[in-house]
């Protein structure tokens, strides 16, 4: 059961940043945007590393408006590939929206999508296929063995700085060098 202390140092609406040291090659470089995290696990999605397709084509696939959006889609993380997340600013909520913080919403249902590719979505927005997901005490215990470092997150690195400036920016974040960083580094 999660304690009082513990419930309050949830690291949900932080970034995880994998270490060099983190063991899963699939991680090495990733920041994660961590959207829950309680007793029973964690759900982050990855949120600097694109796919080889765009908005656009997922929007053809679903049979929706938008087919030229030319707007990158990120690996959320290796579990279920072929589901859609979309994190977005609060402007309004759809049919399956979960309230993250005052400033982030994630939605998994499609009608997020239909108002994107009509031009009536979110005023910022990040669409993921997959999510990252930790079971209960999992990610603690990589955190224990220094394989993420993680801060709390800001919105400006999460819907406006380019995908390829996120890692060293969150980096900066946390005061950290990257070519400083030794295989003794905790999180913060």
């Amino acid at each position: 059961m999660m304690t009082e202390k513990n419930a309050a140092e949830t690291l949900r609406h932080h970034f995880l940043v994998a270490s060099p040291w983190l063991a899963d090659p699939r991680f090495h470089g990733g920041v994660i945007y961590l959207c829950e995290h309680s007793e029973e696990g964690a759900l982050g999605l990855m949120i600097n590393q694109p796919l080889d397709i765009h908005l656009g084509e997922i929007l053809e696939q679903l049979d929706l408006h938008g087919g030229e959006l030319d707007l990158p889609v990120y690996t959320g993380g290796p579990v279920q590939p072929e589901r859609g997340f979309v994190l977005h600013s609060p402007d309004r909520q759809w049919q399956n929206t979960a309230q993250v913080t005052d400033d982030v919403l994630l939605t998994t249902s499609r009608d997020v999508l239909e108002s994107i590719g009509r031009d009536e979505g979110p005023a910022s927005f990040l669409v993921a296929l997959g999510y990252s997901g930790w079971g209960e005490g999992q990610l603690e215990e990589e955190l224990g063995s220094n394989a993420w470092l993680t801060c709390p997150a800001s919105t400006d690195i999460l819907f406006r700085t380019p995908a390829g400036q996120r890692y060293e920016a969150v980096l900066r974040l946390m005061g950290i060098d990257l070519n400083q960083l030794s295989d003794s580094v905790g999180h913060a």
